[in-house]
């Protein structure tokens, strides 16, 4: 889990982090409101298959061909947006974004917790990886949901396969969450260099890229940080400015999204999320993006 305080400045560079705390309210861990009811995943349908059989390619007599599935401008089909819940579409990200590059090729890290942009966007963002929901990877693979994955080994490492098939299901990224979930304000420079380090270290060996960015549990940091983590090879430290609890989110400032804002959310289970499941969850946050007018776009694709 993560929590601490935002900054209200969007984009952060390394020399103007002495305080390095981040706080979204409460941690995000704790849910709170009402949320609608969801979908719980794809139906079950009855075998319909009967005895005969037809040549491929032709229909048999009486019987017209199917129509062709209705796929939208993300390529989801639209009966997948029911099926987990949504009232309607989500609306594609623009195709050119409206971005300024935020990664610098050479130097320290940036920090930041919102995107510069003017496009109606947000970006989802799930820690640790303690919950390993196969009915999520089916979520992920419908909606075609771009996730950035912020992975804890400590929790993560006994199935990153799963976190695989999730990157691969919605073009998403795999990034770094430490070894362990150790708060990295109260550890030494060595310690926290070793923490970030092993943690690439090991997401490069099972998933073949070396991540660029990185998120310090409960959004604590401080210039150790910044400058351990330049050396392991990371680009930026991303924080959040909402995260989502159990029903709705907590709001770093006001009560509304505003563009680039980057959204956290964990890979929890029922027994953390008071019967609910992930997608049920998942759902409810697409919603309350939907409500006010934003749809969701790859992070990566606006920081470069």
């Amino acid at each position: 889990m993560s929590g601490g305080r935002v900054r209200r400045s969007g984009l952060w560079v390394a020399g103007a982090l002495a305080a390095g705390v981040l706080a979204v309210g409460a941690s995000g861990c704790s849910g709170g409101g009402s949320g609608e009811g969801v979908g719980e995943g794809p139906s079950k349908t009855a075998d319909h298959s009967t005895s005969g059989t037809t040549a491929p390619g032709h229909t048999a007599p009486g019987h017209p061909a199917p129509a062709a599935p209705q796929v939208d401008a993300r390529g989801v089909q639209a009966k997948a947006y029911t099926r987990w819940g949504l009232p309607k579409p989500l609306t594609p990200p623009p195709t050119t974004p409206d971005r300024t590059p935020a990664l610098h090729p050479s130097g320290p890290p940036v920090v930041l917790d919102r995107v510069k942009t003017t496009d109606k966007v947000v970006f989802l963002t799930y820690d640790d990886g303690a919950e390993k929901d196969p009915a999520f990877v089916k979520m992920v693979a419908d909606l075609k949901l771009p996730l950035s994955m912020f992975l804890t080994d400590s929790v993560a490492g006994s199935n990153y396969d799963h976190f695989k098939k999730l990157r691969d299901a919605g073009n998403g990224t795999i990034q770094n969450h430490t070894t362990g979930h150790a708060n990295l304000r109260t550890l030494s420079y060595e310690a926290q260099r070793k923490q970030i380090c092993d943690q690439q270290d090991r997401l490069e060996r099972h998933f073949g890229t070396r991540p660029t960015l990185f998120r310090p549990p409960y959004g604590n940091y401080n210039k150790d940080t910044v400058r351990a983590a330049g050396t392991c090879g990371v680009q930026a430290l991303v924080l959040w400015r909402e995260s989502m609890q159990i029903h709705n989110m907590q709001y770093a400032e006001g009560k509304r999204l505003k563009p680039g804002d980057i959204v956290l959310a964990h890979f929890r289970g029922p027994s953390e999320l008071k019967g609910s499941t992930i997608t049920e969850m998942t759902t409810r946050m697409l919603r309350r993006i939907q409500d006010q007018g934003f749809t969701i776009a790859r992070l990566e694709d606006y920081l470069q």
